[in-house]
């Protein structure tokens, strides 16, 4: 199951206006303080310093000290942390390999989905279960946060995708990778099935696996 940490990351994101805030904050190469973004994205002062309360208390931005040579309350800067600048470096990286492995001829399905499979070897190592050989795919999914969601009859409803613009703008190779990822682990944990499929975007913020036998949480 996620952490707490995990659980405060995905309710802090569910709001398009704090991704939108922690974006510009990532972006930025000097901190911000509330209202220079509230003059940007046109909101309210107040709104802005509730999403930033929301932003800082999930761990993903801080507040930044600036020494300012001005009378009066000092402003309070916030700036994206350490982490999450790396974690938006890697969506770019990805960004960069889905467009370099989109100009294949199959539009790099072939190539994504072998290595969604040797991905799947790293984490199923990282992630065995004591005394087997396998790890339990919820648990992975979940781990890399995708929120998934199982009926316990071989549907799994995946609600939260973490490369979610990289998939829009490249699903033949990002979703290639996830299928890739999912049908090896599958083979790991002997639940594998030729009618395994991973149908994207069934709606805006969902993606189903379908055919995954009965498959829950250990």
């Amino acid at each position: 199951m996620a952490d707490r940490s995990d659980n405060a990351h995905h309710a802090a994101l569910a709001s398009e206006t704090r991704r939108q805030i922690l974006d510009m904050l990532v972006e930025s190469r000097d901190p911000l303080d509330a209202l220079s973004i509230a003059t940007r994205i046109d909101l309210h002062l107040t709104t802005v310093r509730f999403h930033l309360d929301h932003l800082e208390g999930s761990g993903m931005v801080r507040r930044q000290p600036v020494s300012e040579k001005r009378r009066g309350r000092p402003r309070t800067f916030y700036t994206a942390t350490p982490v999450v600048r790396s974690e938006s470096s890697q969506v770019q990286l990805i960004d960069v390999l889905a467009e370099a492995l989109a100009t294949h001829d199959d539009g790099g399905r072939a190539s994504a989905e072998d290595a969604g499979r040797h991905w799947a070897d790293d984490l199923v190592a990282q992630n065995t279960v004591p005394g087997t050989n396998s790890a339990d795919l919820l648990t992975v999914l979940d781990q890399l946060g995708f929120d998934p969601h199982t009926d316990g009859e071989g549907t799994i409803e995946l609600r939260a995708c973490p490369f979610r613009d990289s998939a829009t703008a490249h699903p033949q190779v990002v979703c290639s990778v996830h299928r890739g990822l999912i049908e090896r682990i599958l083979e790991i944990e002997e639940v594998s099935s030729p009618n395994v499929a991973l149908l994207p975007f069934v709606q805006p913020d969902l993606c189903v696996i379908t055919g995954t036998r009965r498959i829950s949480h250990t």
